[in-house]
């Protein structure tokens, strides 16, 4: 919880968690990213060793977050929520 109340304070506005959204439509993880253009665009960003464990896993952590202003925002895919908030970090360079 200390990491991601980190994360809410660095952010000047909203952050978003959200876990395995693709099991409320009985879909696996790839049918997830490939059935939506928007989802299958952020493949490329997503580590392939980390895209396999998510299938493995069939979990996906989507967290969304906005450091700046409310149009701007940061999007990280992992399989591990301390991972996912650990890169979300790293990429607005807090310790």
């Amino acid at each position: 919880m200390e990491k991601l109340n980190k994360l809410i304070q660095t952010c000047k506005c909203g952050v978003h968690l959200t876990v395995n959204l693709h099991r409320d439509y009985y879909e696996t993880v790839e049918q997830y990213f490939k059935s939506n253009p928007i989802n299958e665009e952020y493949l490329e960003d997503i580590d392939k060793d980390v895209y396999e464990k998510m299938k493995e896993t069939n979990t996906i952590i989507e967290l969304q977050y906005y450091p700046d202003t409310p149009i701007g925002f940061y999007k990280v895919y992992h399989y591990d929520l301390e991972m996912a908030i650990d890169e979300a970090l790293s990429s607005l360079n807090v310790a």
